[in-house]
């Protein structure tokens, strides 16, 4: 791999986001994301090539690190915020090259919940794996999401609640969605749901942490 891809998804990985970032300090004072994807493009790189050879290495690194408990929340934070970093340079790019992403995901928090830290984390980590994300936000409700979902036929969609007392509107936000589009692939998290919950309401997929998203939605796209 080119010296300069690996040095950004190493970036990536350990939430390097620029130079004057003082995170990881045994990474004080090098480049970061930012200025690293700044010079790749100066050198001829594609957006889709450092999406694909650092940005999406660098995430899928992290992403297994915090499934397997060997970091935890700040450090995805850190990540993610390294990836934005990246990404701010590269969106405006992808529509001039053509690129093609993996697939488009709409994802928000359930009806009657305003938390959007986990949301927020599986937004990022999809993105940075290759995906157009539609984020809608918090408190968002059924009509809400089947009206984005008419706009992307074919995307997935994730939903997330933190509360116990939106578990329920959860569940009618599955079933409304079902009504109109059976065939919609939904995928379910949030610290009260599981893999039980999952199945009594009819959603196709539970994952507890954001690299699940991930590998369900590879699974999906291959």
């Amino acid at each position: 791999m080119n010296e300069l891809l690996a040095q950004l998804a190493h970036c990536i990985e350990f939430g390097k986001v620029n130079k004057d970032a003082p995170y990881p300090p045994d990474m004080k004072g090098q480049d970061g994301a930012d200025e690293l994807t700044q010079q790749l493009l100066e050198a001829g790189h594609s957006a889709s090539d450092i999406l694909s050879q650092a940005l999406i290495i660098g995430m899928e690194k992290i992403g297994v690190k915090f499934r397997d408990g060997q970091v935890f929340v700040p450090q995805v934070l850190m990540s993610a915020k390294a990836m934005e970093a990246a990404m701010n340079h590269l969106k405006p790019l992808f529509a001039e090259e053509g690129s093609v992403r993996k697939g488009t995901f709409i994802i928000g928090t359930v009806e009657g919940d305003l938390h959007d830290i986990g949301k927020n984390l599986v937004a990022m980590m999809v993105e940075g794996n290759g995906y157009e994300v539609i984020d809608m936000g918090v408190d968002v409700s059924a009509d809400a999401f089947i009206a984005e979902m008419q706009k992307h036929p074919g995307a997935a969609v994730g939903l997330s609640a933190l509360l116990t007392t939106t578990m329920e509107n959860m569940k009618n936000i599955v079933a409304k969605i079902k009504q109109v589009e059976p065939d919609r692939q939904i995928c379910i998290g949030g610290a009260p749901v599981n893999q039980e919950f999952c199945d009594q309401i009819g959603a196709d997929s539970y994952n507890p942490d954001p690299q699940g998203v991930v590998e369900y939605l590879n699974r999906l796209a291959s």
